[in-house]
C-alpha cells in the first residue's frame, strides 16, 4: 500500500543535517493552516480568540501530521544576544530588559556572538539553552530566524540596521526625525554650512542622513556633497573626517554626527585645530550615551530611548511567548533633542 505521507514532514528531528525528512515545527503548522504562529499557540493551549472554523483546520494539519507539543522545559530567562557588548549603550539596553524580567519573575542570560572570538558561540547554543524568549542586538539572519522559529522559540529584534521582512517582529527608533530635528536646531541657531558626518550604508545611517538632507531642503539650504563624509561609527574615524572636514577655507560652523562616538572624535579634531566647541564649531551628535553629558561642553544630541526600546522589547518578546495575537510586530519610539552646551550661534565667517 502506498505511503500517502510522502512529501509532508515528519515529526522526527534529524537536526537540520538535510538526512531523512524535515521535522514538523509549530511554525509549519501555521503556514499551512494560513494562520500566524501565536494561533496555532492558543489552539495547542485551549484558549479562546480563535474562531471554530480556524480551529477545526489546526487541528487537522495537528493530526495529520502527529505534531506534538515540545516539552515544557523552558528555562525562565530571557537571553539578550549582543554582536558586541563593548559599546557603552549595552548597559542601557541590559537596564531596560532586566525591569520587564523583574516584574514577571524571570533571569536575563547576555550574551554575545558574531563580531568577536567568543569560543565558538553561537544560535546554536542559545537553541539548545531553551529561553522563554530571545532579544537581538542589531540583525538575526534569515537562518537564525528559522532556527528559533522551528523550535517554538519566540524573538525580537532591537534597533535593527537595516530594514527587515514584513513578519519579523522589531523595536527600533525615529531615526529619520533625530536626524531632521538635529538639522533643524542648528538651523535656526543660524547655521548654513552644516556638514553631516554619516555612517555606513545601513538603513538607520540613512534615515539619519535622509533627516539631515529633509530639513536643509525646507529650509532651502541646498545639500552640498562636500559636508557630508560616510565613515565608520567610532571616535576615531570621527575625527579623521572632521580633520578633513575643518581643514578647509570654508569649513563647516556646525557637524552632526550620525552617533556620540563620532562626536568624541569631532571635539578632538577642533582642539587639534585651535577651534572651540561652541564659539568656532556646533557639534550635535545622535544616540545620548550616558557619558556625553560629561563632555567639555557637554554635548548637545539625539536621545535614542534605548532603555525604553529594549523594555518595550522584552514585553512584545513575551507576549509572543504566550501566544497573543499582536496589533503590529514593529514598533518605532520617539527620539527627542537633548540640548546642552555644544551649540551656538555661528561666528561671523
Amino acid at each position: 500500500m502506498p505511503d500517502n505521507r510522502a512529501g509532508q514532514p515528519s515529526t522526527e528531528d534529524h537536526g537540520g543535517r538535510g538526512e531523512g525528512p524535515v521535522s514538523v515545527t509549530i511554525a509549519y503548522i501555521a503556514e499551512s493552516a494560513g494562520v500566524s504562529v501565536p494561533t496555532v499557540s492558543k489552539v495547542l493551549n485551549g484558549r479562546s480568540g480563535v474562531s471554530d472554523e480556524t480551529r477545526a483546520r489546526v487541528e487537522r494539519l495537528i493530526l495529520q501530521h502527529g505534531y506534538r507539543k515540545p516539552p515544557k522545559n523552558r528555562s525562565n530567562l530571557v537571553e539578550l544576544v549582543f554582536r558586541e557588548l563593548e559599546s557603552m549603550w549595552a548597559v542601557e539596553i541590559i537596564r531596560g530588559v532586566e525591569r520587564v524580567a523583574r516584574k514577571n519573575r524571570i533571569g536575563v542570560l547576555v550574551s554575545e556572538f558574531g563580531l568577536h572570538d567568543t569560543s565558538g558561540t553561537t544560535i546554536d547554543d542559545t537553541v539548545g539553552r531553551r529561553p522563554r524568549c530571545v532579544l537581538s542586538v542589531a540583525q538575526l539572519s534569515e537562518a537564525e530566524r528559522e532556527q528559533l522559529r522551528a523550535r517554538g522559540i519566540p524573538f525580537v529584534v532591537l534597533d535593527p540596521i537595516d530594514e527587515l521582512p514584513d513578519d519579523v517582529p522589531f523595536v527600533g527608533a525615529t531615526n529619520w526625525r533625530g536626524g531632521q530635528a538635529a538639522t533643524r536646531h542648528l538651523i535656526g541657531l543660524g547655521h548654513r554650512r552644516i556638514a553631516m558626518i554619516s555612517g555606513p550604508d545601513h538603513a538607520f545611517c540613512l534615515a539619519r542622513l535622509s533627516g539631515y538632507t529633509s530639513a536643509l531642503a525646507e529650509a532651502d539650504l541646498p545639500v552640498d556633497p562636500r559636508l557630508v563624509v560616510k565613515t565608520q561609527l567610532t571616535r576615531e574615524h570621527g575625527q579623521a573626517a572632521a580633520r578633513e572636514l575643518l581643514s578647509r577655507p570654508d569649513r563647516p560652523t556646525a557637524v552632526f554626527t550620525a552617533n556620540d562616538m563620532q562626536a568624541v572624535g569631532v571635539y578632538q579634531a577642533a582642539r587639534e585645530l585651535g577651534l572651540r566647541v561652541p564659539d568656532d564649531l556646533s557639534v550635535v551628535g545622535f544616540d545620548d550615551v550616558p557619558a556625553v553629558a560629561w563632555l567639555d561642553p557637554p554635548l548637545t544630541t539625539v536621545h535614542q530611548p534605548l532603555a525604553e526600546m529594549a523594555t518595550a522589547a522584552t514585553e512584545l518578546a513575551l507576549a509572543l511567548g504566550r501566544g497573543e495575537e499582536l496589533p503590529q510586530v514593529g514598533l518605532e519610539i520617539a527620539t527627542t533633542l537633548t540640548l546642552r552646551e555644544s551649540t551656538a550661534p555661528p561666528k561671523e565667517q
